[in-house]
């Protein structure tokens, strides 16, 4: 990974109709990762194809979705390797509000990509 934290609106588009299906989901896991006391920064892979990465939260077309989606921390990116030490704080510049926002990252074709998309609102 490039460690560039840019958001890509390139992937916006190719996971947003899937969003609307797993957002709820992805929002309840944000809050409980952010619940405990030393995981901040959720951050959701997903991929069309199975990751080691993370947790598995949803699988492909378990509710007619076409990604998985597992939850990671920003701490777990670093131990992996995908995050590095030296490039936190500008991660953590980039990062939205986890309460508006969900912070995706978009692993395709061998890259990968930072994508925040908005939570539906709540009525």
């Amino acid at each position: 990974m490039n460690n560039d934290f840019s958001p890509s609106s390139r992937y916006l588009g190719i996971v947003s109709s899937d969003f609307a299906k797993v957002a709820d989901k992805l929002r309840e896991a944000s809050y409980h990762i952010r619940k405990q006391e030393h995981y901040h920064y959720p951050i959701f892979p997903t991929s069309r194809v199975p990751l080691t990465l993370g947790t598995l939260l949803i699988e492909k077309e378990e509710i007619d979705n076409q990604w998985n989606y597992y939850a990671a921390y920003l701490d777990g990116l670093i131990q992996w390797g995908l995050i590095a030490q030296d490039k936190v704080t500008s991660f953590q510049s980039t990062y939205k509000d986890p309460d508006v926002f969900c912070c995706l990252l978009v692993v395709d074709t061998g890259s990968a990509h930072f994508v925040y998309i908005p939570y539906p609102e709540e009525v």
